[in-house]
């Protein structure tokens, strides 16, 4: 949790951004959240009367303080959604809760804060061809389930085939990854999938989950993935929006390094990577 806190004070010191590019988020409407989540499910959270299984399958004590901090961070992802549409790219410095489903909480999401921003332009008529990159080390379970059977998003997850979630949810697109995968493949694996989704699927909005969990340092990953293999992940996924001119939002997912300094540098290099491409 600690990084939530260091990555924009970590930004600031090396003079990447500086106060004027942050923007504080509100707490999420029920109106807003319902557009991706179960009307039943998420009265239950709001009113914080979740059964004790499904609270156990967050992860979390469920608390006043949890449920706002939940919709704090998803307004912060459709806030960056919408000045993603300005800008070109946009990232919530939190967010990239994808293990939560239409009609369930799980792994400490409780709800989908790109599956929500995703459903919110829909609406509003601000996209028509999504497509979500999820390169968490765990699949994205939680999107998968929510975009089932609906056209106007493609969910690609590229995840650890033998981790978190045990019992996967069938996405647009998967790429399961064996144990301790390393750069060169990876990097392929991605490239080639990058070329295929762009231009099969045609996005004219892209969410990006850009989880470090990946590293050869992540506690729960189990891939062997290099701090210079993450950067280039990065460059090769905000480099293919950029020169097709599709806006993109992005949210940190995880990473659970031993070292938070490993966390942290490795989500600054996301940043770092996004304004050079995007020439800010």
């Amino acid at each position: 949790m600690l990084k939530y806190e260091l990555i924009p004070e970590q930004l600031c010191y090396e003079g990447l951004v500086s106060a004027v590019n942050f923007f504080e988020p509100e707490m999420v409407d029920f109106e807003t959240a319902v557009l991706a989540h179960d009307v039943g499910y998420l009265r239950r959270l709001f009113d914080l009367t979740l059964d004790a299984k499904m609270v156990r399958r967050i992860g979390f004590p469920l608390t006043q303080e949890l449920v706002d901090r939940e919709r704090y961070l998803v307004d912060g992802t459709l806030k960056s959604a919408l000045f993603a549409l300005d800008y070109g790219i946009s990232f919530n410095v939190a967010g990239g809760t994808h293990h939560a489903g239409r009609d369930f909480g799980e792994g400490f999401c409780l709800m989908n804060d790109q599956a929500i921003a995703a459903a919110y332009l829909l609406e509003q008529g601000l996209a028509t061809r999504i497509l979500i990159i999820d390169l968490d080390v765990h699949q994205g379970n939680g999107t998968a389930h929510i975009f089932s059977g609906i056209p106007e998003v493609y969910t690609f997850s590229m995840h650890g085939d033998k981790n978190f979630p045990f019992i996967k949810e069938r996405s647009d697109r998967d790429v399961a990854l064996e144990d301790g995968i390393q750069d060169e493949l990876y990097l392929k694996l991605l490239k080639e999938n990058l070329a295929f989704l762009f231009e099969t699927v045609n996005p004219d909005f892209v969410f990006y989950q850009a989880g470090v969990d990946i590293l050869g340092s992540d506690k729960l990953g189990k891939l062997k993935v290099s701090a210079d293999g993450c950067r280039e992940r990065d460059r090769m996924v905000l480099e293919s929006c950029n020169v097709r001119k599709v806006p993109v939002q992005v949210s940190m997912g995880g990473g659970y390094s031993t070292q938070i300094r490993d966390i942290v540098h490795a989500h600054v290099e996301t940043y770092r990577a996004a304004i050079a491409i995007f020439d800010f």
